[in-house]
């Protein structure tokens, strides 16, 4: 092995054990409260995430206010996965940076090319820095994408049994209740968020504008819309959510028209790039064998 490879390789495991040590002290140092003899209550554990937040607050302590909000609002839209908040985001994607720096590194040195591993261990470990810092809110994005297209696909279901349940005579907020028994994903969760808020005192209209913003849904947004104006002036919501319901599975029924419009032309590249060269060397191949025959 070469100086290089070993000094690497040293670095990544004084590295891992620094840290394992760094978090088993926390562990360990953390006080115990007792009262009055008596056993003490159960504490929770930190979780990895919240001791990495805490190893990187000094950083993300740093960055500027305006950062913030946005990435708050992101967040809400991908469901607050594994509870994050947006200096927890922050400290994965150092956190993922300084590791797969050290892979960089690590990757560098074992490469065998024309250049001094000085000169490509740092670029191959910059880039893969790179790489690790991104790749969270790549994964964010995805995340986004992912809970937008749940809503999409069930919010038209969903307005049926809502206006189902409001033309039998119950109220709103039990046909909202009936939304979260019926529809377990995206859609289910963004409505039990609006009716814990209804019971913790915030006014329905504002909670449901508050999921509309959060979710960033057009057709829901739409909906909303329409049923706040329906409560502002006193329009039957029924027949308002019917007409919705239809309006969405229209704009449902458009847009499948026009995927399987595209359909088509998505299909040019495969053909093109897969099928067509496999289909040349079956027909020409035979002939091609027997010209090469003759030749010889």
């Amino acid at each position: 092995m070469s100086t290089g490879f070993l000094i690497a390789i040293s670095a990544g495991v004084i590295c891992g054990i620094v840290v394992a040590a760094y978090f088993i002290a926390i562990d360990r140092t953390k006080p115990i409260a007792a009262t009055n003899g008596a056993w003490p209550a159960p504490q929770e554990r930190t979780t990895f995430l919240k001791q990495l937040e805490a190893v990187s607050r000094p950083l993300t302590a740093r960055l500027p206010a305006h950062t913030t909000g946005p990435l708050r609002q992101k967040l809400s839209r991908a469901g607050d996965p594994g509870g994050l908040t947006p200096a927890g985001f922050h400290a994965v994607r150092y956190a993922l940076a300084a590791a797969f720096a050290i892979v960089g590194l690590t990757i560098g040195v074992l490469l065998r090319l024309p250049f001094p591993s000085i000169v490509v261990a740092p670029v191959v470990g910059a880039l893969a820095a790179f790489l690790g810092y991104m790749t969270p809110s790549l994964w964010l994005q995805q995340r986004i994408s992912q809970r937008r297209r749940q809503i999409e696909r069930s919010l038209a279901e969903a307005t049926d049994l809502l206006t189902l349940v409001v033309e039998s005579g119950m109220s709103l907020d039990e046909g909202l209740l009936s939304i979260t028994e019926r529809f377990h994903n995206a859609l289910g969760d963004e409505i039990g968020k609006v009716l814990r808020e209804i019971r913790l005192g915030r006014p329905r209209m504002a909670a449901l504008e508050h999921m509309a913003e959060s979710t960033g849904v057009a057709d829901l947004h739409h909906l909303v819309e329409s049923i706040v104006q329906s409560d502002q002036m006193g329009v039957p919501i029924a027949r308002l959510l019917r007409v919705q319901a239809m309006e969405m599975r229209r704009r449902q029924r458009q847009t499948a028209q026009e995927r399987a419009a595209q359909a088509s032309s998505r299909m040019v590249f495969p053909m093109v790039g897969c099928i067509f060269p496999v289909l040349w060397i079956v027909l020409l191949g035979p002939a091609i064998i027997q010209i090469l025959k003759s030749l010889h």
